[in-house]
């Protein structure tokens, strides 16, 4: 994405959801409390009927995936390469940080709030080393310098979430409380794991023949990656944002739907999206692997949040029922789309550091 589209989608996302506050009559001050801690949107309670609707639109989407995945049944090549040592680093360094998350030792009562980043840095280091010791290679050593680029830009992508969740509170921090300035850098921390997380484990899936099975043959059809398509998707995204501001109980699914629509379509204008390019040609690896990495990592996500002192609670409405940990179990639907939404995010920053590194070898 070149630097206009980059803006271009930053107004949409940063403007468009007090737009639709302000449309409702509320006041704007409440949305910008920093750091968040006051409730003061009323969530729709349970309902049948809803869950019944979105869970047949959730299973409606994934159910092609679902049944690809399953009828794939391909020979697994044990894998040919030694774990690196630095995985071994990551697997007790994950275990030890996952123990100090879930106790309370008085010893540890000071550092207990910030297990995340050691949770998600050793994860990162055990999902690599598991791409190499199948592939031989993984994103940690074979690109360190883009690598490394994706923990600042997660940490901007993942506080943009934060932003839109304003609008619609769907979930809420509680267990650790700062003043604004140290809350902003110990957020930013754990934030920084995010794309560098779900990149890698999209890297790992991609290792495995049964991914690359997936719908191979079933194209897109060519409309959908048309600039026509293109505009539509961008016109619904705009009013799905201002929808999230002035009726979040309704509006909450365009928090995941409307980047994703957005990166998309402004790719499509530019003619440049390999996503539904990808898909258009019948070949999906990249698209499911991405997807489901998004899914890996949130449960993840979901299983260290639930017992850590620190932690996030969810008020989703109309689903907020049957939870697996902390999260509804309709909710983990979400990180379909967020996965895919870190493979744009991410694979742009990889392809800058690609040209940097053409260019210094040049």
């Amino acid at each position: 994405m070149k630097t206009g589209q980059w803006l271009a989608m930053g107004v949409l996302l940063v403007g468009l959801p007090p737009v639709g506050v302000l449309l409702a009559g509320d006041s704007l001050a409440p949305y910008f409390e920093f750091p968040p801690r006051s409730p003061f949107i009323a969530h729709a309670p349970f309902s049948w009927g809803a869950f019944g609707l979105i869970g047949l639109l959730v299973t409606a989407s994934a159910a092609p995936l679902v049944t690809a995945f399953m009828s794939s049944r391909p020979r697994m090549a044990p894998p040919s390469h030694r774990f690196p040592w630095w995985g071994w680093v990551g697997v007790f360094g994950g275990l030890t940080a996952w123990i100090l998350a879930w106790t309370r030792f008085t010893w540890f009562a000071g550092l207990q709030p910030h297990t995340f980043p050691l949770l998600w840095g050793a994860f990162i280091l055990v999902i690599n080393g598991l791409t190499r010791r199948r592939t031989g290679s993984c994103l940690l050593i074979a690109r360190p310098g883009a690598f490394a680029g994706l923990f600042p830009a997660s940490a901007i992508f993942w506080w943009l979430f934060e932003y839109l969740n304003r609008c619609v509170q769907n979930w809420h921090y509680s267990g650790a409380d700062y003043p604004p300035g140290t809350y902003f850098i110990l957020a930013t921390l754990s934030f920084a794991t995010v794309l560098p997380a779900v990149l890698s484990t999209r890297d790992w899936l991609l290792s495995f023949p049964a991914v690359h099975g997936v719908l191979r043959g079933r194209r897109l059809p060519a409309v959908c990656a048309s600039r026509g398509a293109a505009r539509a998707a961008l016109a619904a995204a705009g009013l799905g944002l201002v929808l999230t501001g002035a009726a979040p109980n309704y509006g909450f699914p365009f928090l995941w739907l409307a980047p994703l629509m957005i990166m998309l379509a402004l790719q499509v204008q530019t003619g440049r999206c390999p996503l539904l390019k990808d898909a258009c040609r019948g070949r999906w690896e990249r698209i499911a692997a991405a997807a489901l990495a998004g899914l890996v990592c949130g449960f993840f996500w979901e299983m260290w949040n639930f017992g850590s002192l620190a932690h996030w609670s969810y008020s989703v409405p109309f689903v907020n029922r049957f939870h697996l940990f902390a999260m509804p179990l309709l909710g983990y639907a979400g990180y379909l789309p967020f996965g895919l939404e870190c493979a744009l995010i991410g694979d742009a920053i990889l392809s800058t550091g690609r040209s940097k590194d053409a260019a210094l070898d040049g």
